[in-house]
């Protein structure tokens, strides 16, 4: 039986319109002539969504009892009956009622693809296994129903539903995806602008992804080489020499010349590991790579010009960009074309770019012969061929016949074949001459004479060299192999200590050290910064010679003992990067603690310093005025003007007070004794007596606070403060006959206060300027203040650790959403400073 295809609608969130584009989309095909059923729809009560199932055969549910509860579920037996060309089946991703067929919506959906039937349905990007955890940190919510990545990915077609973050905000605040109780809580909850926006790019960027990975399937499928410009990629190939950092600017300049250009860096490495580039300049050129936005990729092959065409190809590159060769004009007429060359040959259809860069057309230099024996080894066949080689002619010689002389070649074969084993190629070349003369010299006639009459003598020399050469080379490679095996398996384990020490605090940088030390072989190890000791392991060696290596630009290492080697200072090189990286993570640490306090104290002065510089001005304009009244000789007051100016100047007099303890305190913060103190507060305690100040009842205030509300981590004097004020300000805005809202709930570890009134609102692009001190936006009732509430208040809320802004409330109007962190059992809770108190309190007294 065919397969069934399946179809599924992708959104960023609820709401977007999947199962209204799902009904739709049904009925397009039912137009069509094909056979659509609904297997089940979730509509959540949205009259649109219900209203598109008109038209369309809708099969009856399911019902599971599970513990005495009634559940419905979609019928998979009578879909499976019914047989229809379509069926459209919402949620995939839906968890079955328990005793159901599946566990999972999704195995209901595989039994009716393998029936043959068409499935057409419906997942948020948030129920993707892969993205799950990623998506609780965007929105605070786990997600506990999820989907295998390769389920969806195994749909024959994936579509995204989108639509624009605001444009679902707005489409929340109309009722047109939850009910009106829950509105107000997902506005500011999950359905954030900025979580939806997160939310959005996730779903776009895993479609291309999956769209990518589409592409390279049905080119792999249809045995596609040939490159395909969906968009530009450009290689770029390391060597680890200095030409890279000019090979990846120009190759980011290739890439940037087109939209969506993407650069690619390969660096192929040999499997023996033993012809290791500088690791620091790999490094070095691999954050450069970061840096131009592209991203770092390392091959292993021996057959470099092959294995960089083979990974172009696998990318489906566009461009590829090698540099000029470093080798000279001799050697590259002695060792033949290089890899520019065989790269341009191999390339076919994928365009190469061959750079020219400083240190093209290098100094002439040797190829390196063989060398992977040790000189023990080496010294061990030579001594062999001394000894070896005379005392087998001896014996030769003793029991020599006139028909030996077969065996008599063989012996000295199997005695070069022995010294190559042990000691490698100049040995081996070295006994096979030996043998060859002293063939000649003892066993040919003439006898005790050298000469090569017959060609058949020069020959078997020849062979001798050619055994010698072919042994040799198979023995080198075999302790080529060996050592790079066990050098790898140290540095490998050296290096997963390292890696691992690097985040751990305080006991990374000495973990390093002392790794360094252990791994090296050294007697000492001592890591300056700026010329201190910060930390050391081990003692100095006794003559007190050491040698020193930088880390970064401030650091440096101390390395007492043994002069290290060549590939030892390769691997050394990689540690001193993790030093390097350890000691930033130590000073960005270091400053983020020390920065923290002061910034939350710089709020709140910030705040105090503003406001009290400008509010000098008002009262003391309005008593010297009154005074002035009072003195004048030239007008008669009665008794109640007279009593009116006194209460003036009173008033005015009271408020400069506080604005002059004000400033004694503002000094006092300057130098550090003014502080926020934190208490754990309950958000009744500081509500209600906001609502005496202010003497609202319930006519004007509509309450919705949660009794499992935990307490908060606040100033209950400046958060009291900074409700009265939100009060004070949503009750002037409102328009007579409603009343404010004021509703409690938290999220993601905050307990949030929300203040919601439906007066006029403010628009989006200037809601910022509220919280600027004096920007009272078009009031310019004199009675109201001078624009320092809203101001005042997001300094005291962000100096306790928390958020103030502002978001539409649905149907019109302004929020003020309150975020304050929880208190808990580990909180620390100090007694009240009475002058940071007293100064809290002058504060309030100031609006």
């Amino acid at each position: 039986m065919k397969r069934g295809r399946l179809r599924v609608l992708l959104g960023a969130a609820p709401g977007v319109g999947k199962t209204y584009t799902m009904l739709e989309e049904g009925k397009r095909l039912q137009s069509e002539g094909q056979d659509v059923v609904v297997a089940v729809v979730e509509t959540h009560g949205r009259a649109a969504t219900s209203a598109m199932t008109d038209g369309l055969e809708i099969l009856p549910r399911a019902t599971v009892s599970h513990r005495g509860v009634e559940l419905t579920e979609m019928d998979l037996g009578a879909v499976l009956a019914r047989k229809p060309d379509v069926a459209l089946v919402d949620e995939l991703a839906h968890t079955n009622a328990p005793g159901s067929t599946h566990e999972k919506r999704w195995q209901d959906v595989e039994e009716l693809l393998a029936a043959g039937i068409n499935v057409m349905s419906t997942v948020n990007i948030q129920h993707i296994e892969s993205l799950n955890d990623v998506v609780q940190q965007i929105t605070g919510v786990p997600q506990r129903e999820t989907i295998p990545d390769e389920v969806l990915r195994s749909a024959d077609q994936i579509e995204v539903v989108d639509l624009a973050p605001q444009a679902l905000r707005d489409r929340l605040a109309t009722g047109r995806v939850y009910p009106a109780e829950r509105i107000d809580a997902a506005l500011s909850n999950y359905f954030r602008l900025g979580n939806l926006t997160a939310l959005r790019e996730l779903a776009l960027l895993w479609l291309a992804d999956e769209v990518d990975s589409a592409l390279k399937n049905y080119r792999a499928e249809h045995g596609i080489d040939s490159k395909w410009e969906a968009r530009e990629r450009v290689v770029v190939s390391l060597t680890g020499g200095p030409e890279g950092e000019t090979l990846l600017r120009r190759g980011a300049r290739i890439a940037a010349r087109s939209a969506g250009g993407e650069l690619l860096a390969v660096h192929i490495t040999n499997q023996d590991g033993l012809r290791a580039p500088n690791p620091e300049a790999l490094a070095a050129q691999r954050a450069l790579v970061e840096k131009l936005g592209g991203s770092y990729h390392q091959v292993v092959g021996d057959d470099i010009p092959r294995a960089l065409v083979e990974f172009a190809r696998s990318v489906n590159a566009t461009q590829l960009v090698i540099g000029v060769s470093r080798r000279s004009r001799l050697m590259a007429a002695l060792t033949g074309p290089g890899i520019g060359a065989t790269v341009t040959r191999e390339a076919g259809s994928i365009d190469v770019h061959i750079v020219n860069h400083e240190a093209a057309g290098g100094r002439f230099s040797l190829p390196r012969i063989g060398g992977a024996l040790t000189h023990r080894r080496r010294l061990a066949g030579l001594v062999f061929a001394l000894v070896g080689g005379p005392l087998l002619t001896w014996l030769l010689v003793t029991f020599r016949s006139a028909d030996s002389i077969t065996s008599d070649v063989l012996s000295y074969q199997l005695l070069v074949v022995v010294v190559a084993l042990i000691g490698g190629i100049w040995p081996a070349l070295f006994a096979a001459l030996l043998s060859g003369l002293t063939l000649d010299f003892f066993f040919v006639e003439p006898l005790h004479t050298v000469s090569i009459d017959d060609p058949l003598h020069l020959l078997a020399l020849v062979l001798y060299v050619v055994n010698a050469v072919l042994v040799s080379y198979v023995v080198d490679q075999a302790a080529r192999r060996t050592r790079a095996a066990k050098r790898a398996a140290a540095e490998s384990e050296l290096l997963a200590t390292v890696s691992g020490s690097v985040l751990r605090g305080e006991g990374a940088l000495q973990a390093l050290v002392s790794r360094t030390r252990e791994a090296f072989h050294l007697t000492g190890v001592r890591l300056l910064v700026d010329g201190q000791i910060v930390r050391r392991d081990g003692e100095p060696t006794p003559d007190g010679k050491f040698a020193t290596v930088p880390v970064g630009a401030r650091a440096m290492l101390e390395l007492h003992g043994p002069d290290l080697r060549a590939s030892e200072r390769r691997l050394l090189a990689v540690i001193t990067t993790q030093i390097d990286a350890a000691l930033e993570h130590s000073a960005l640490t270091e400053t983020a603690n020390e920065v923290g306090p002061l910034t939350a104290a710089d709020k709140v002065r910030s705040a105090l310093l503003s406001a009290v510089s400008h509010d000098l001005r008002r009262p003391l304009a309005a008593a010297t005025t009154a005074v002035s009244g009072l003195r004048a000789t030239d007008v008669i007051l009665s008794d109640a003007d007279r009593a009116e100016l006194l209460a003036t100047a009173d008033e005015s007099l009271g408020t400069l007070a506080s604005l002059v303890t004000n400033l004694l305190d503002v000094s006092r913060l300057e130098a550090g004794v003014l502080a926020v103190q934190l208490l754990s507060v309950d958000a009744e305690d500081v509500i209600l007596p906001a609502f005496d100040e202010l003497n609202l009842g319930p006519s004007e205030i509509e309450l919705d606070l949660d009794p499992t509300l935990p307490s908060m981590l606040a100033d209950p004097g400046l958060l009291k403060r900074v409700v009265t004020n939100l009060l004070d300000n949503a009750r002037r805005f409102a328009p007579p006959g409603t009343r404010v809202r004021i509703s409690t709930s938290t999220f993601a570890g905050t307990v949030q206060i929300r203040i919601a009134d439906h007066g006029p609102g403010i628009a989006p692009e200037r809601r910022d300027q509220i919280f600027v001190p004096f920007q009272r936006l078009g009031d310019t009732d004199n009675l109201t203040g001078l624009g320092l509430g809203l101001a005042l208040s997001k300094g005291f809320i962000e100096g306790m650790g928390g958020t103030l802004e502002a978001e539409d409330t649905p149907g019109g109007g302004l929020t003020m959403v309150i975020a304050l962190p929880t208190a808990t059992a580990s909180s620390s809770v100090s007694t009240p400073d009475i002058r940071s108190t007293r100064a809290a309190r002058s504060e309030q007294d100031n609006t």
